[in-house]
This record gives structure tokens, sequence and C-alpha cells, in this order.
């Protein structure tokens, strides 16, 4: 569109200086033809009154010097009364175009070698018809012409390019606010969801970026209200089929207590199957949009209200750490539930009864650390248990419990790190960035090289509590 704006301007505007600059340089060429041949007819007037009173060739001589143009004027006198024709000046006109001007009675130009003549008819006081001839040269017939000419040029040019440059400025005006518009659209296509258009430039583009933003706005709360559901439904599924499946070890033996274990970890199965669903149909998002976040300190202490009963009926001791003071984190707050009741589930579901289990919460300046751990047997395989869709492969896990908690901190720029805990057993380390920038492949091992000793404090700090 801007090499288009640009393109039409400049052949208006050629158009225009054309129309205008050719008439204008033809009128100039004829004001200096007419310019010159005036001057050549005064010239010519000059000499008039002296042919009307004499005939002498000495004082028309002098009255030719005085004119000034005796180097270009010629007197032509007729035969008569006994005097022979005479020629005053070199002639440059041919005879025939003399005798015409002296038998037709007016003025007359004809072409020359280098120029042009002016030839005059003048009556004597014989009545007779004298031709005074003034020489017109070439060089004075285009006085001025090539200057003048040399100025309208300039002056096209200088318009046309100042139309071109005022043609491509509007051009950016209204190409820049569609090149945003094609590059929002862009981002929003591929998952940014954070992407907003400027509402600037001309009132057409402006509307399309109040509707694009508008559209945005819509497409980013439809896929909230889905992520609340897929977290509605770790929360309303999966929690309360792994206390009934720990509830149903304590039915004890027979055929009834058999069907029921039976039809219990069918039912798990499947609601793992109608989960794994909708994350997989659920599109790779970025991090929640500005403003987003919550309390990682008040859910963390939610969440594990919740489970400590379970945890009481399996004698199972636990703690809390650095949940005592608000911590800000750039996560949606069913988001993080989701993570950590999935994280304490496994706990629940992969360990025997009793055994403890730990939450600790670091704050640093430009990350948050959530360490999720047990005194169980650990996970042996940790890269299996990361893959995404995928368990240790041993007990049958889906791993959609890590996946959910892998999103959740790569959302943020942070990632999932699996090791030994200070209890023995598996502890999950949950990065998560507070300084909003996209996920990186790298995650915080990028930004341990730039910080060697940050993320060795915070966790020294986690075992040592």
């Amino acid at each position: 569109m801007r090499w288009a704006l640009v393109k039409v301007s400049l052949a208006v505007t050629t158009m225009v200086v054309v129309a205008f600059a050719v008439p204008l340089g033809l009128v100039i060429r004829e004001m200096a033809r007419d310019r010159a041949f005036s001057s050549a007819e005064r010239e010519a007037a000059a000499v008039a009154p002296a042919l009307s009173i004499t005939t002498d060739r000495d004082q028309l001589e002098r009255v030719v010097a005085s004119a000034g143009s005796d180097a270009g004027m010629a007197v032509h006198l007729p035969a008569g009364d006994g005097q022979e024709a005479l020629e005053l000046g070199r002639r440059r006109a041919a005879e025939a175009d003399i005798a015409a001007v002296r038998k037709l009675g007016r003025a007359s130009t004809t072409g020359v070698p280098g120029g042009s003549t002016l030839l005059q008819p003048v009556a004597l006081s014989t009545g007779k018809i004298a031709v005074v001839e003034v020489y017109v040269p070439e060089s004075d017939v285009t006085n001025g012409v090539g200057t003048a000419w040399a100025v309208l040029a300039a002056v096209g040019v200088a318009l046309i390019l100042g139309s071109v440059a005022v043609a491509d400025r509007l051009g950016v005006r209204m190409v820049r606010p569609a090149q945003r518009l094609v590059e929002g659209a862009h981002d929003l296509g591929e998952g940014r969801l954070g992407a907003r258009v400027p509402e600037e430039g001309p009132t057409e583009l402006r509307l399309a970026a109040v509707a694009f933003n508008s559209m945005a706005d819509q497409v980013v709360q439809l896929l909230a209200n889905e992520r609340e559901l897929a977290a509605d439904l770790s929360h309303r599924l999966r929690t309360p089929l792994t206390v009934l499946r720990l509830n149903t070890a304590s039915l004890g033996e027979g055929p009834a207590a058999d069907q029921t274990r039976t039809a219990v970890e069918q039912l798990e199965r499947e609601v793992d199957t109608i989960i794994r669903t909708a994350r997989e149909a659920k599109p790779q998002t970025a991090a929640a949009g500005p403003g987003a976040g919550c309390d990682a300190a008040e859910v963390v202490r939610e969440r594990m209200a919740f489970w400590s009963a379970l945890a009481e009926d399996e004698g199972r001791k636990w703690r809390v750490a650095g949940a005592d003071r608000p911590v800000r984190i750039p996560v949606a707050r069913a988001d993080l539930a989701a993570a950590l009741d999935a994280l304490l589930g496994n706990v629940f579901r992969h360990t025997a009864e009793g055994t403890a289990f730990a939450v600790d919460v670091h704050n640093g300046e430009d990350a948050v650390i959530v360490l999720v751990s047990d005194a169980g047997p650990g996970i042996p395989d940790p890269e299996a248990a990361m893959a995404r869709g995928r368990g240790s492969g041993s007990d049958g896990s889906t791993g959609l419990g890590l996946d959910i908690v892998r999103r959740l901190a790569e959302s943020t720029g942070g990632d999932v790190r699996i090791g030994s805990s200070v209890l023995g057993g598996t502890e999950v380390r949950i990065w998560i960035q507070l300084d909003g920038r996209a996920p990186a492949s790298g995650g915080h091992r990028q930004m341990r090289r730039r910080r060697p000793g940050r993320l060795a404090a915070l966790q020294h700090r986690s075992r040592s509590r």
C-alpha cells in the first residue's frame, strides 16, 4: 500500500508538472523571441526618419552608426531619379525577400544562417520604398530561455520529490497500523495471548484495532474459562478419586471389596482419559496477561488444609514452610491449586501410609521456588516421569500431574526439576519466574549462568529449614 501511494503520487504530480511546465516553457520561448524582434523593430524605426529626409550615403551611414547596429543592420535603397541602387551594411536576406517586402509594403522576417532578419519597409521622399534589414542572432532569440527552463525543471523536480515524500509519510501512517494489526494477528495465532494492537492511525484502522483487541480479550477469556474448567475437573474428580482409592484399601478382603477396588481403578482410568483429552485439546498458551496472578502462600495454606485431613487419617506427618507471608506470582490461582493438588495427590497415591511430606515456598528477587518433597521411595527415572503424558511406567501413572506442573512453570519462563529430598524421597522443585519473560528452552539454567549463586542459595535455604 505504501509504494502504491508513492507511485500514484509520483504519476499524478508528474502529469501536473508536465501539463504546466511545458506550456510555460513554450510561452517563455515565445516571449524571448518577441523581445528580440521588438528590439530589432525599434532599431529599424530609428533609421526610418532619416530615410524619409535624405538618401545621402554619408548621412545614412552616420545614422546607422548612431543607432549602434551597423554590424547587424543593412539599408537597401532602390534606384531612381538617376541614382543607382544603394546598399549600406551587410546584406544577409535574399534579394527575392527584399523585393517581396518592397512590393507588399509590410514588414517581414526571414531565416538566415545564424539567426533571422527583420525586413522593415520605409517610404522615401521620392515615393520609392527602401528596406531596412536588421539581423537578429539566434542567441538573442533564445536569450534566457535555457535558464528559465532549468528553473522550471528544478521546481518541477522539487514538487515531484516533495509530493513523493508527503505520500510516503502518509503511506507510513496508514501502513504501520496495518502492519501492527498483521503482527498482532500472527502473534495471537501462535498463542501469544498478550498480543494487542495500538489503536492509532486512520479511522478505519483504529476501528479494526479496537475490534482486534476486543476479539483477543474474548479469546483470552474463553481460554481462561477452559483452564478453569480443566482445573475444576482436576479438583472435583482426581482429588475425591484419590481419597476414594485410599479408602478402598481399608475394605479388607472379599469379592465385594475386590469389585469395589476394581471399579474405583476403572473409574480412575476413565477420569484420567477425560482429563488427558481435555488437556490435549487445550492449545499451548503464554502466561497470564498483565495484572493476572495470585498469592502463592495463600494457595499453599488452602490446599494443605484440604490434604491435612487425609494425612491425619493415614498417619502422615506434614509441614509447611515459607507460607506465612504473601508471595505474589504471575500465575492464576486455579492453575497453582491444580498443580499443588496434582503433586500432593501423587504423594498420597505413590507412597505408603505414614510417609511424611512437606511443602516449602521460597521467595526470591526474580523467582519463587515451590518445593514438594516426601519421604517415600523416590522416582527411579525422573526423565521418564517428566516426559509429557508419561509416568514412571512402573505403576501405570499417566504423568498428567507432572504435565500440569510443567505447563505452569514454563508459562512464566521457569521449569520443573525432580530430585532427592532431605526427607529421603522425591523432591519436585517448581521454579516460577517473576519478571514476565517468555518461556525459554534453557529455563533457569540460563539465569543460573548469569547469577551463579542464586539457585544454590535458595536450595540451601530450603534444605536447611
